[in-house]
């Protein structure tokens, strides 16, 4: 929905990584993600974990046993989800930087060069 996905993977030797990456954006995929569409998005993902919180509590201080363990699966997944999510975007915004960072560099010492050739 908003270009973002995360994952787990294991190596040949049995090492687990946890891959979070953007959409990468190609010439064929000129629509942009709505505004609208991003804020619904993010604001389901924040409300689900501040839902099952919320469940917690209640289910701590009414004393109902067997409703904790499920409560307690709900923060947690929606939790990791959440966690995977900002990943992937506060990631994205360093690739982003990092790119016009160097790329910056790269014109800056082209220029540098370039005088110094000419004089």
């Amino acid at each position: 929905m908003i270009g973002l996905r995360w994952w787990n993977h294991i190596d040949e030797d049995g090492k687990s990584h946890w891959v979070f990456e953007p959409r990468k954006a190609s010439p064929q995929d000129s629509k942009s993600v709505l505004e609208a569409e991003s804020r619904i998005f993010w604001l389901g993902l924040v409300a689900c974990p501040v839902l099952w919180v919320t469940l917690a509590f209640s289910a701590l201080f009414s004393f109902r046993v067997k409703w904790r363990a499920v409560v307690i699966m709900g923060v947690v997944l929606q939790g990791a989800n959440l966690y995977g999510y900002i990943r992937c975007n506060v990631g994205s915004r360093k690739n982003f930087t990092s790119m016009a960072t160097s790329y910056l560099g790269k014109q800056f010492l082209r220029q540098g060069a370039g005088d110094h050739q000419t004089s």
